[in-house]
């Protein structure tokens, strides 16, 4: 009867044991993220919209969950966003390489496959559209930004940073600035609500939208890219693109 009591309890350790390091693991596996580097990027980040938080706040928990990966979202400021990434503090965002020089996201991360395309212009008002065809035309002149946001090229023009897009067609209207850069979603949205006649000129960047994923994570990416091509298989990518987008002109 010892003996066998003590199988029992080596087996209930064990057991401990295995719990233990599997809690272990699936805490290791929680990563930590900031939805996006401005407070409002319509339609892909919409802020106090719950039943409408727009493609990116939807899109992020269906994969993780898919991929059976834990997160939890930490409310950073937008300027903080990079450095926390850069720092370890969060563990991927949502990004395009096209927003990166040379489309280098850098040697501390990894990237998965795409989601979704993502297309920025240069956006003016349309009586000065002839003024920015061509996306060099924008070299050494001030060009309205967000402020956190990343543009590939922007040694090569001079930065007038905005809180969010909606700021930035407000400029537009103002004369503030003669252009700015926006994706054409945002730009086209906020067109509309403002009253704000404007228009498309040269493309600054075409793309995809990606995890950015720290490199310690790399293991990850398997999963995290399975769970996005099963979600583009069965329809549901598209259905929440057509949500947001279905009633602007692309």
């Amino acid at each position: 009867m010892v003996k066998r009591g003590l199988q029992y309890k080596h087996l209930i350790q064990f057991a401990l044991l295995i719990l233990f390091l599997t809690q272990q693991q699936a805490f290791a596996q929680s990563l930590k993220y900031n939805i996006t580097g401005s407070y409002s990027w319509y339609p892909y980040f919409i802020d106090h919209q719950a039943e409408a938080p727009g493609m990116i706040a939807e899109l992020i928990p269906m994969i993780l969950s898919l991929a059976k990966v834990e997160a939890e979202i930490l409310d950073l400021p937008p300027k903080r966003t990079n450095n926390a990434l850069e720092t370890g503090l969060l563990d991927f965002d949502i990004v395009s390489p096209s927003w990166f020089a040379k489309q280098d996201l850098g040697p501390l991360f990894v990237k998965s496959t795409p989601i979704i395309q993502i297309t920025e212009y240069v956006v003016t008002l349309p009586e000065n559209v002839s003024q920015y065809r061509d996306i060099n035309q924008i070299r050494g002149k001030e060009v309205g930004t967000v402020r956190g946001y990343l543009y590939h090229d922007d040694q090569h023009f001079i930065r007038a940073d905005f809180a969010s897009e909606q700021e930035l067609l407000k400029a537009l209207d103002k004369h503030r600035v003669k252009a700015i850069i926006a994706g054409n979603y945002p730009a086209l949205y906020w067109s509309t609500q403002l009253g704000i006649p404007v228009a498309l000129a040269a493309v600054h960047s075409d793309g995809d939208l990606v995890f950015r994923l720290r490199k310690e994570h790399a293991a990850l990416l398997p999963a995290i890219n399975q769970a996005i091509a099963t979600l583009k298989a069965n329809g549901d990518i598209d259905q929440i693109i057509k949500k947001y987008t279905q009633t602007q002109i692309s």
